[in-house]
Parts: structure tokens; sequence; C-alpha cells
């Protein structure tokens, strides 16, 4: 299996290299509870045949990639109450350290620079890495993300309560059935411009889950996100080329999440997509793909 162990935060994570591994170095970053796998093969296979070295990993304590088993995460409410008076809580590990985690695979992997591209939680990281390791990075684009402000609008109570429901059972039926219901309540909306084809949607949960099954990650990965909090001001330092991409119709992490991470961010641009909910729908990889292939470009 191609695993490395990070040299800077000594953590084994799982990854896949596509593309010619001379030509520039493109790095994806997943979001919360989600595999690499969520970045769609027909997205990697685009990137790489536009001549970039595509390189896609699990996060810590998810996937393949190293668990943290035995380490609890603080309670919702409780991490909450504490981040509103200033007090900090205990948490297995932070945002940053998942931020170290990738630029330590580009270290493992002989690559000095990259491109970075971050999904939710994903892009959460990629902002990170903007502000703690600059000088690694030739281009940004966080996708569907935020800044982190509590100012901002809420997901709505379907979506952050199909995220985070807990799992009935962990037969196969329950688990698709699970997988299904996240995609109905944060995905792209069924529409005549996005249909919903359950089928395919089927095939690609089933395929996620019959890979990995580890529900107890998503917890301890959501605490890191708490803890990081507002990067509005340290996000106002970057200087790394920066892309932003966001759905209109995001029910997760609403349109003015991208909006205020392109106004924190010096020279970001920011595109919108009407209709676009918080995934990855094949219809828009086209289109995804040509803007953040343009964008690398750019730079």
């Amino acid at each position: 299996m191609p695993t490395v162990t990070t040299p800077n935060t000594g953590i084994e994570l799982f990854y896949e290299e596509h593309g010619d591994p001379q030509a520039p170095a493109m790095l994806l970053v997943m979001g919360l509870g989600a595999q690499m796998t969520l970045w769609p093969d027909e997205l990697v296979a685009a990137l790489a045949a536009e001549g970039f070295r595509v390189i896609r990993y699990d996060n810590r304590d998810i996937g393949l990639s190293q668990k943290f088993e035995g380490h609890r995460a603080p309670s919702l409410p409780v991490q909450v109450l504490r981040k509103k008076i200033g007090f900090p809580a205990k948490v297995p590990y932070t945002l940053k350290d998942m931020a170290d985690d990738g630029i330590g695979l580009l270290s493992a992997l002989g690559i000095e620079k990259a491109h970075v591209v971050g999904a939710s939680m994903g892009g959460m990281i990629v902002q990170l890495m903007a502000i703690h390791h600059a000088e690694r990075l030739m281009s940004m684009t966080s996708i569907m993300s935020t800044t982190g402000s509590g100012r901002l609008p809420q997901a709505e109570p379907a979506a952050i309560g199909a995220l985070t429901a807990p799992l009935k059972g962990t037969d196969e039926e329950t688990l698709v059935a699970h997988g299904l219901n996240i995609i109905r309540n944060i995905g792209t909306p069924d529409s005549a411009e996005f249909p919903f084809d359950e089928a395919h949607q089927r095939e690609r949960v089933l395929a996620n889950m019959r890979r990995s099954v580890y529900p107890a990650g998503l917890p301890r990965q959501l605490a890191a996100i708490i803890d990081d909090g507002d990067r509005t001001t340290r996000l106002g330092a970057v200087r790394t080329p920066t892309l932003v991409l966001h759905g209109e119709a995001d029910p997760l992490v609403k349109l003015p999440g991208g909006e205020a991470t392109a106004a924190a961010i010096p020279g970001a641009r920011l595109v919108t997509i009407p209709g676009w909910g918080h995934d990855l729908p094949l219809k828009l990889i086209p289109r995804l793909a040509g803007e953040i292939v343009s964008h690398a470009r750019g730079v």
C-alpha cells in the first residue's frame, strides 16, 4: 500500500499519485469525515491530463491513514462554550496538525512546492498551509469552505444533522442508506440542471464503505475545526495566489462562507456557481477542473 510516515508530524498517511511524476504537483485535501476517494476519479484524471502530478490522500483519522483510537474529543456543547468564554478545550489534535500532515506528505515525496486544493474542511486545512507554510505553496484553491467566523450563517439543520448522525448499524444496507442520506441533505439539490442519479450515488457510497468505515474519526476532526476558530485575521496575511470556488445552493457551508474567505485573502478570486451544493457533481467536473487548472497556470 502507498503509505508514508510524515517527517514532521510522524503520522502514517495513505496516498495516491496520478499523472507525470515530473509535472508540477497538485495536492488534493478532502473534508470532514471524508476519505480521499470523495475526490472523484474523473476530476483527478482531468487534472492529471492537464499536466499535473495529482496527489490525493486520506487525512489522519479517516480512510486508510493512521487512526487516533483511544483519544476522545470533548463534547461539542462543552467545546463551543469554552471557546466562547476564551478557555481552550483539550482536543486530540488541531487543524494546524492536519495542515502540517499535508506538508509532511509533500516532504516525504520530495516535493518542494505544490498547488494545494482543499474541499470543505480541506479548504480550511489548505488555508492553514498558506498561513503557516506559504513557502511550500505555488497556489491555493479553497472549495466550499469558510473562514470559521461565528458571524457567518450556520448550516441548515438537516445538513449538519445528516452529516453528524450516528450510524444505526454496520450492515451494508444501513451504511449505504446513511451515506445516501448525507448526500441528499448536503449535496447539490435535485433539479433539471443537476438531476439526482441515485444509481451512481449508491455505487460511489458502496465503494467508499467497502474501502473503510470509521465514524469515530469524525468528532475528533470536528473538534479540530471548532478549536481553530476564526481565521479571518490570519488570512489577511496570506499572499499565496488564491481561488475560492463555492456553490450558491450549499446548505452546509453557505455561500457567505466562500464570500468571506475571498474577502479575507488579499487578491483572492471568487467564483460562485448557481445550483451547486456541498459536493463535487460529475456534471461540474469540467468546469471545476478548468477553473483550478487556469488558476494554477496563471501563477
